[in-house]
């Protein structure tokens, strides 16, 4: 007997049932949910770490600080996967690999962009009020943005 909370499979592949639409994909993008970003390490492990995301021209973006261990790992090797997700059970599962090039931004109006996303995101709505917050946020701070060149989606509650 087991506890796998899984449904039983019939022996059918039903990958094509469950991808999202590249809307789907964008939706589920907008809505708030925190990012596992992996970069490469010098000795080829992956560093993996939980990051909110903003977006930079329509593409996903962190902002972190200059000398972080992701922002040496760009750096040193573009190849980058995010992996944002949803779902307690099965059932509800859905989310979104995002496997591409990292782009390391420190011009400081494509960093604010990012800064104001990620604020607006996951702080408050931003208004000029939130300005000084958002510029301390960002002090001696990059922008990391990911151009995508392959994405894998899945959404579970589509099989019900």
């Amino acid at each position: 007997m087991t506890d796998d909370p899984r449904p039983p499979t019939r022996g059918v592949n039903q990958r094509r049932a469950i991808v999202m639409s590249p809307d789907e994909v964008a939706a589920f993008l907008a809505e708030r949910h925190t990012a596992t970003m992996c970069t490469v390490n010098v000795d080829g492990s992956i560093h993996a770490v939980a990051m909110w995301y903003g977006f930079s021209d329509g593409r996903l973006a962190v902002q972190t600080k200059a000398k972080s261990q992701k922002a040496r790992n760009v750096a040193r090797d573009q190849r980058m996967t995010c992996l944002v997700e949803a779902g307690e059970r099965y059932d509800e599962l859905r989310g979104v690999e995002l496997v591409g090039r990292a782009e390391l931004v420190e011009d400081p109006d494509r960093l604010w962009e990012v800064g104001v996303s990620v604020y607006d995101r996951y702080i408050a709505p931003y208004t000029e009020a939130a300005r000084p917050a958002v510029a301390a946020m960002l002090h001696k701070r990059v922008a990391i943005v990911l151009h995508v060149e392959r994405t894998v989606s899945w959404d579970h509650r589509k099989l019900a």
